[in-house]
């Protein structure tokens, strides 16, 4: 499909669109992508296929939820800043305004029975989700068995020899790069010729520091306040500081950066309990929006538990501000690299590298697969050493029989019988309070 033949909507039709996806956007980074893909490549027809996966392919390399950052693309695509704008909040709001009213419930009742059976089930279904999600990613970027080796490579990479996900990401560009050289078929991207671009925004030093300057201004002012009236060991501080950390190293989204953000706020910072972050994750895959507002959840609980200020004020504080600054980064990303990637999205060079990042990050979620399930199924996880190498596995003798079979069941549903999210959580959510009462 050429350019020429696509539809340009007006800003308000395209406002109304963003909302509606922003509230539909159910079931992770896979489901929203392929809502997302339906509505304007296949329905609305604003941009063509090739456009469509050569913004996700960029957003996928970038820090943060690739779902909103893409969403974030393409408005800025139709309607350059405000439609980027538009499109980015759009796809986040509905989400955090549900996410904040169920960590009130979550701090307020959770010791309820049915409410503490209502998130045992979930987990169960969560864990069906993850799985799911690392099938259907894997089956978009899994083309060649060049690419499935070096998903496997990444997996090694980070599940046993614990390299970081950073440099997963730049060998595997590198890689991408060399292999395109030399075995170009081994790969399979090509660069799109599909037209002209829909964005005549040219880059330019001038440009990219104004934005730079900006969104710096707006990522910083909160967490400087609270350095200034408060001190760094303050909470606010402390939340700002690190999840301003983690919106720069968080690859791969919510799945990618949960086992390290639930280490370091139940170990470190003492925010949570163990399991909390498990629970989190499973509030955020009842909500619309990127899962990664399950840090959200973990800023809530920190604000409410350690503020000095009435507990629900301090909760909501901490929450809006662990969204703030893992969120307006990601504006950044785009507004800054945006008009340089659409300039490359005509190299060849530049596609191959997109696609191996691309397997690799799949890798990378099949390794939260695995060290979700671990956690769901076993109540406790012992420390083995070997090489230097440290993993936490799990006690055999720990296994949980009733979220083993839950467990099961919510796979059954889900690649068996294809059993929709709502019906899945609803299941599940109704099974846990079920054996809880019981």
């Amino acid at each position: 499909m050429n350019v020429q033949t696509q539809n340009h909507p007006t800003f308000a039709e395209a406002f109304r669109t963003w909302a509606k996806i922003g509230l539909l956007s159910f079931g992770g980074p896979a489901g929203q992508i392929a809502l997302m893909h339906r509505i304007v490549v296949d329905e609305k027809k604003w941009v063509s296929e090739p456009q469509f996966l050569h913004a996700l392919n960029f957003c996928m390399l970038l820090p943060g939820p690739e779902a909103q950052q893409t969403a974030t693309y393409i408005g800025w695509l139709l309607h350059r800043w405000k439609g980027g704008v538009a499109a980015g909040l759009l796809f986040i709001l509905p989400g955090l305004a549900v996410i904040l009213a169920l960590s009130t419930i979550y701090v307020l009742w959770r010791e309820i029975p049915l409410v503490e059976g209502l998130f045992f089930g979930l987990q169960a279904a969560v864990l069906a989700i993850v799985f799911e999600a690392t099938q259907r990613i894997a089956r978009r970027a899994i083309k060649s068995r060049f690419l499935l080796s070096l998903s496997a490579a990444a997996f090694i990479g980070i599940f046993v020899l614990q390299i970081p996900f950073p440099l997963i990401v730049l060998g595997a560009g590198v890689v991408g790069w060399l292999v395109g050289r030399s075995r170009p078929g081994w790969i399979g991207a090509q660069a799109k010729h599909d037209g002209d671009m829909l964005s005549s925004v040219s880059p330019s030093w001038s440009r990219s520091l104004g934005v730079l300057v900006v969104f710096a201004i707006l990522w910083a002012s909160p967490v400087l306040y609270s350095f200034v009236v408060f001190g760094s060991q303050y909470v606010f501080s402390r939340i700002g500081v690190f999840f301003s950390e983690m919106a720069v190293v968080t690859f791969g989204g919510a799945y990618a950066a949960l086992a390290y953000v639930g280490q370091q706020a139940v170990e470190h910072y003492g925010w949570l309990a163990p399991g909390e972050m498990l629970h989190g994750l499973g509030l955020a895959e009842t909500t619309p929006g990127p899962l990664i507002l399950v840090l959200t959840f973990v800023g809530f609980l920190a604000g409410f538990r350690d503020s000095g200020l009435d507990p629900l004020l301090g909760g909501l504080l901490g929450g809006l501000l662990a969204t703030w600054v893992t969120f307006v980064p990601c504006f950044l990303w785009i507004f800054l690299g945006a008009p340089y990637v659409e300039r490359a999205r005509h190299v060849q060079a530049f596609a191959h590298a997109l696609a191996a990042i691309t397997a690799a990050v799949v890798g990378v979620i099949l390794n939260l697969a695995v060290w979700f399930s671990l956690h769901v199924l076993f109540r406790q996880m012992q420390q083995v050493s070997v090489g230097g190498f440290t993993w936490d596995l799990p006690l055999l003798s720990s296994l949980d029989p009733w979220m083993a079979a839950l467990s099961a069941a919510a796979l059954i549903a889900v690649f068996r019988f294809h059993l929709g999210l709502g019906w899945l959580l609803g299941g599940t959510a109704l099974a846990g309070m079920a054996l809880r009462l019981l």
